[in-house]
């Protein structure tokens, strides 16, 4: 497995990945990205960034989105927007290193704090992110507003 910063062309097997993901999450008709809007945002606009995981075929089979955003108490942060690996290649640390290397890059950044969600019913999910020595804080609520 080979895990490496994403790169042209690899946004149709991220976003394939993304479809994966809401499909898992019980919503797939919630993803209204595109392709095209996805390429976009990773490779001309800059919005944000991935890093794939490859396997011995280099086939993108997982990836981690990441940007920076910003805390009014700590500055500089890192949000980790989704971070997915297909089944079949699970339980074989490649979870750990990708989320290791998502770690460097913050630190690499020089950011106060890096920060994701995780669904309350996603119980391997939040044993993975507990071995990852996280702090899942339950007292905040998501606000949201759709535009």
């Amino acid at each position: 497995m080979n895990i490496r910063a994403a790169r042209l062309g690899d946004e149709t097997a991220i976003h394939g990945l993304i479809s994966e993901l809401a499909l898992y999450e019980k919503a797939p008709g919630e993803v209204t990205n595109t392709v095209e809007n996805l390429k976009i945002d990773l490779f001309v606009d800059g919005v944000c960034e991935a890093l794939v995981v490859e396997n011995n075929r280099q086939e993108v089979v997982g990836f981690a989105l990441y940007y920076q955003s910003y805390s009014t108490w700590k500055g500089r942060c890192l949000y980790l927007e989704d971070f997915y690996i297909q089944p079949e290649y699970r339980r074989g640390g490649i979870g750990s290193r990708l989320f290791a290397e998502v770690v460097q890059i913050a630190r690499k950044w020089g950011v106060k704090r890096m920060d994701w969600q995780v669904l309350d019913w996603n119980e391997s999910a939040i044993q993975f992110y507990k071995k990852q020595q996280a702090v899942l804080d339950p007292e905040w609520v998501n606000g949201r507003l759709f535009f």
